[in-house]
C-alpha cells in the first residue's frame, strides 16, 4: 500500500482524507495557506506545509504541489474536490514525477470535463442524453438557430463548466441574446475556454446521480445512486440515498446506465454519472464528474463502503473487493451542507469567529466538519464548513434524524443555512418524496426574506462569494 500521501486539498474534505490514510495506515502530508495556517486539516495531519500568503494561489498550482509532494518523500496524491480535482495538468504532472495521482487518467478527466466530448462518447454508448447541440457554438447567430429548432425553454452551458456554475437558462430569444456573451464570459474567466453549447431545459426534473467505482481491470461496479434534487441556482443543499421518489426497477435501470457509461470510456477510480429524471419518467445523461463528490458521505451510509479508501486501494492497482451482486443498501442517509449563509439576506456569505461550536451525535449521526470553537472562517473559499449526514432504517425516521441533529448542531458567530433545512424538513411536499429542482423557488416561504442588506455586511459578502467563485 502507499506509505504517504499528500492531500491537495483543504477544509473538510481534507480532514476526511487523513482520515481514511490513518486508518490504511498511511502518512497523510497537508498543505496550507496563510489564511489556512490554523485550519483543522493542518493540526490533523501527521505533516503539513505553507504553499504561501495568496490564499487560492497555492491550491491551484499544480507544479510546486507535485514538487512537494515529491520532496516530502510522498507516493500518491489525493485531490479532493474542487480545486485540482478535475484538472487534467495536474494528473499528468502527477504521472511525469513518479507519483500516483488518485483518480482517473488525464485522458478520462479530459475527455469528461469537455461536454460535448462527453456527451459524444454516451451517444456512441447507446446512452440517453438531452437533445442539444452536436458541438460547441460559434455565434450567436448559431445558437438562435438551434434554439429555435430544438424549442424553448434552453440552457446555455459552459462545454468545460462544472460545479452548477457557466450555466443560464433561456425562456426565449430575448433572454438568449445578453445570456450568449455572459455564458461566453463565465466560461473564460472561470474554467480557461469561451466555448458554450446548447442544450434542451428539461422543466423541473428530479436531480439523480448515480455512484461507480472502476479498477484497472475493467471491473465496474455502482454504489446505488442519490437523489440531489434540493438545490439553489445549481448548487446543491440536501442530497438523498437511494432516491425516496424512485422505484426500484428505476434504480436498476439508472445503476446500469452508469456502470455502461463508464466502461464506454474505460473509466477507472471513483467517479459519478448524473441523470435528469424529467416528468414522463425518461432519464437522461447529464454529465460526469471525475473525483469523490462532496455527498459520497450518504452512499458510505447505506452501504457500509468507504469510498476513499477504494480509491486508494484502486490506484494503489488492486482489483475491486465487491462484485455487484454483493453490494447491497439499507435505509436512507440524508445529507445537510452546512453553508455559511445567512438565508434571510438572500444566503449571503458569512464569516467570522466561530464563538461557539457543539457537534450533533447520538445513533445513525455522522458529522465532516472544518470548525472548532474558536476557529475563524476566512472570506476567500467556498461557504461549507460541515455536512450532517444522518441514516435510519425508513424515510420517516431518517428525516426525524435529520431534524433532530439539526438541533442539536449548536454553532455561533456566523448565520448558517441550519435553520433554513429545518423548514424544508417540516414541508409536507418534502416529508411525502415529491420533490425536484424547483423545490427550493417553488417554495419561497421557507425563507422570511429581509428587504434590504446591511451594507457592511454586503461589501464583505460580495468580495468573499467573488474569491469563492474563482477559486473553487
Amino acid at each position: 500500500m502507499f506509505k504517504k500521501i499528500l492531500i491537495a486539498n483543504r477544509g473538510e474534505i481534507a480532514v476526511r482524507l487523513i482520515r481514511a490514510c490513518s486508518e490504511l495506515d498511511i502518512t497523510s502530508v497537508a498543505i496550507y495557506s496563510d489564511a489556512d495556517r490554523h485550519a483543522l486539516h493542518v493540526k490533523k495531519a501527521d505533516e503539513s506545509y505553507n504553499v504561501g500568503a495568496d490564499p487560492l494561489a497555492g491550491y491551484l498550482n499544480g507544479h510546486n504541489i507535485v514538487n512537494i509532494a515529491v520532496t516530502s518523500g510522498c507516493d500518491a496524491i489525493h485531490p479532493g474536490y474542487g480545486f485540482l480535482s478535475e484538472n487534467p495538468e495536474l494528473a499528468e504532472i502527477c504521472a511525469r514525477r513518479d507519483i500516483k495521482f488518485i483518480g482517473p487518467n488525464a485522458d478520462i478527466i479530459r475527455q469528461m470535463g469537455d461536454k460535448i466530448q462527453a456527451r459524444t462518447a454516451m451517444i456512441a454508448a447507446s446512452i440517453p442524453v438531452i437533445p442539444g447541440s452536436e458541438g460547441n457554438i460559434e455565434s450567436l447567430d448559431e445558437a438562435k438557430k438551434l434554439a429555435s429548432s430544438i424549442g424553448y425553454p434552453i440552457m446555455l452551458k459552459a462545454t468545460n463548466g462544472g460545479g452548477g456554475r457557466g450555466i443560464r437558462r433561456c425562456n426565449n430569444e430575448k433572454e438568449l441574446i445578453p445570456n450568449y456573451d455572459r455564458v461566453i464570459s463565465e466560461a473564460t474567466k472561470a474554467f480557461g475556454k469561451p466555448e458554450v453549447f446548447i442544450e434542451k431545459c428539461i422543466v423541473s426534473p428530479k436531480h439523480i446521480e448515480v455512484q461507480i467505482l472502476a479498477d484497472s481491470f475493467g471491473n465496474v461496479v455502482h454504489l446505488f445512486e442519490r437523489d440531489c434534487s434540493i438545490q439553489r441556482r445549481n448548487q446543491k443543499l440536501i442530497e438523498i440515498a437511494p432516491s425516496p421518489q424512485l422505484t426500484n426497477a428505476q434504480r436498476n435501470y439508472v445503476g446500469e446506465l452508469a456502470v455502461k457509461a463508464a466502461k464506454a470510456v474505460n473509466y477507472e477510480n471513483a467517479g459519478t454519472v448524473e441523470f435528469l429524471l424529467d416528468a414522463e419518467n425518461n432519464f437522461y445523461f447529464m454529465e460526469m464528474n471525475t473525483r469523490l463528490q462532496v455527498e459520497h458521505t450518504i452512499t458510505e451510509s447505506i452501504t457500509g463502503i468507504d469510498i476513499v479508501q477504494e480509491q486508494i486501494r484502486i490506484a494503489f492497482g488492486l482489483s475491486l473487493q465487491y462484485k455487484q451482486k454483493e453490494i447491497q443498501f439499507r435505509g436512507f442517509a440524508i445529507e445537510y451542507r452546512i453553508n455559511a449563509e445567512d438565508p434571510k439576506y438572500d444566503f449571503m456569505p458569512s464569516f467570522g469567529k466561530i464563538t461557539r461550536y457543539y457537534a450533533p451525535g447520538g445513533p445513525g449521526v455522522r458529522i465532516d466538519a472544518s470548525i472548532y470553537t474558536g476557529y475563524v472562517i476566512p472570506p476567500y473559499y467556498d461557504s461549507m464548513c460541515a455536512k450532517l449526514t444522518v441514516w435510519a432504517l425508513n424515510w420517516e425516521s431518517a428525516m426525524q434524524r435529520g431534524k433532530r441533529a439539526l438541533n442539536d448542531i449548536v454553532v455561533f458567530g456566523v448565520k448558517t443555512t441550519i435553520p433554513y433545512y429545518l423548514e424544508i424538513m417540516n414541508n409536507r411536499e418534502f416529508k411525502k418524496a415529491n420533490f425536484n429542482t424547483s423545490f427550493v423557488d417553488d417554495h419561497p416561504e421557507l425563507i422570511n426574506y429581509q428587504s434590504q442588506f446591511p451594507p457592511e455586511l454586503m461589501a464583505a459578502a460580495i468580495s468573499a462569494a467573488i474569491a469563492a467563485h474563482e477559486g473553487i
